[in-house]
């Protein structure tokens, strides 16, 4: 692939997009989250996360606006990667307090991050965001047939 994320006889093919996209999830260690508040105020930060093969799971204070916004709404959009190779997320979030977090999920976690949000202030929650709609693309040339996940579907 080339930095422009299509590749030079064109834009990838939406299985390629797939394969890649999960290799991402996979790959990456961190992902920059949109939140809003309910006067539409945004928030956007970068957190640690993991996939488990299905939803992306994040920690954070429940104290702070991503926490707040999360716990409020239910919503959020996850940005992996860069502009040029991007994979965008659109899910439905819940909160888990540490307590409530299958063991494999916080010790997956903590492998792969090397922090343990369940061992840090009392205030950090778990959340685990379900997609509802995963993109991916490069530059305009992939704009079309960017969607590759709709209503929780793979539509490859």
């Amino acid at each position: 692939m080339t930095a422009t994320g299509s590749s030079p006889g064109g834009p990838r093919s939406p299985e390629r997009r797939k394969r890649e996209a999960l290799e991402r999830l996979a790959r990456d260690n961190d992902v920059w989250i949109a939140t809003a508040d309910a006067t539409g105020e945004p928030c956007l930060v970068p957190l640690a996360f993991w996939w488990d093969g299905e939803s992306v799971w994040l920690a954070t204070r429940d104290t702070n606006p991503t926490g707040r916004n999360l716990c409020a709404s239910g919503r959020a959009r996850l940005a992996f990667g860069h502009p040029r190779d991007v994979v965008l997320v659109h899910g439905t979030a819940r909160m888990l307090p540490r307590g409530e977090v299958p063991a494999g999920v916080g010790d997956a976690f903590a492998a792969k991050d090397g922090w343990d949000p369940r061992q840090d202030h009392p205030s950090y929650v778990f959340f685990q965001v379900t997609p509802d709609v995963i993109q991916a693309w490069g530059t305009v040339p992939e704009m079309t047939g960017r969607t590759l996940m709709r209503a929780g579907k793979w539509l490859v």
